[in-house]
């Protein structure tokens, strides 16, 4: 990779890690589902006008949208608000190459091979250890939601990938039209009219600069950077970068929000960044064909297309992904 482009992609995953800790700032503002549905209303107008109609069929839109959209950032925003940290939660939500790995065996017959196998272990094994760690010191049925948010992260990479959208940003523009109205719904439904409507009443400059940029900095610069990035070099060497996210994530969270992480936090960390190294970065096996592609997982934040990658027997299309959400 070109210097400009290694640091775009360091950008882009400094990016999505202090994302998290605006997301903490944007949940004193506005109650998680509301705070969740006005990102994507943001992310979603006025871009919609501009980057044309879907290229891939709506059920693809309308399917990544309700699992990413509603079930996978609404997850993320009430486990947070239920006492999840910031940098912590940059760290769990990587198990989403765990889920991607699995959803794609059942569902795409993708057979991991033995070094991602392996991965997903020393994962498994770094959520663990996350676990003990967050059952001392803080909400067990937070970090559950989280690890919620990561599955159905990886669901909406399986169907990315099904979709292969040909236009990443465009593609995510319109899957952010999708969860607006239902999150809308659920958040009058369990977070009640009273509560939606005194933090509109309240919103201020902060509450504005949060939603620009959960909106347009993560969603929509970080996103077509990605997307950039991956029209013009493969995915394998893109998506170790996703890597730096929970890095950025936990520095973030600790300068600007005075969070520590224990000895186990860091045991913790140092298993799941390894264990999704490993996983993001082997080769699968096309089910009974026993050829195998480099497709890493999608990468962190918001799912995005590449190439299929090519094969003696086949061609498989690959995805990577941002956040991301990352949040």
């Amino acid at each position: 990779m070109r210097p400009a482009h290694v640091l775009l992609a360091v950008l882009v995953a400094a990016v999505w890690g202090v994302n998290f800790v605006v997301i903490e700032v944007g949940l004193d503002h506005f109650p998680p589902l509301l705070f969740s549905a006005l990102r994507f209303l943001v992310a979603a107008l006025p871009a919609v006008f501009f980057v044309g109609r879907p290229k891939v069929a709506w059920k693809w839109v309308v399917g990544v949208g309700l699992v990413l959209g509603v079930a996978k950032f609404g997850l993320l925003f009430i486990g947070m608000d239920a006492g999840m940290a910031a940098g912590t939660s940059s760290l769990i939500l990587q198990i989403q190459a765990v889920f991607t790995a699995l959803f794609a065996f059942v569902a795409l017959g993708e057979r991991p091979g033995r070094p991602r196998v392996i991965g997903m272990v020393i994962a498994l094994a770094g959520i663990g250890v996350a676990a003990v760690d967050e059952g001392a010191a803080g909400p067990l049925t937070a970090f559950a939601l989280l690890i919620g948010a990561a599955a159905c992260w990886g669901a909406s990479n399986v169907l990315t990938r099904k979709a292969s959208p040909p236009d990443a940003l465009n593609f995510m523009v319109w899957v952010s039209t999708v969860p607006v109205l239902p999150l809308l719904g659920l958040s009058l439904l369990f977070e009640g009219p009273a509560a939606d409507r005194d933090a509109l009443a309240a919103l201020d400059w902060q509450g504005v600069g949060v939603l620009v940029y959960v909106a347009w900095i993560t969603t929509v610069f970080g996103f077509g950077a990605w997307g950039h990035l991956l029209r013009r070099h493969p995915a394998s060497t893109v998506a170790p970068f996703s890597l730096l996210v929970p890095v950025f994530g936990m520095s973030a969270a600790g300068l600007v929000l005075g969070e520590s992480v224990s000895a186990l936090g860091w045991c913790a960390a140092a298993l799941l960044v390894g264990g999704v190294a490993l996983t993001s970065l082997s080769g699968v096996r096309r089910g009974g064909s026993g050829a195998v592609t480099g497709s890493p997982v999608p990468g962190p934040g918001v799912p995005e297309a590449e190439p299929p990658s090519r094969t003696t027997a086949s061609r498989t299309p690959s995805t990577a992904s941002r956040p991301g959400a990352p949040r």
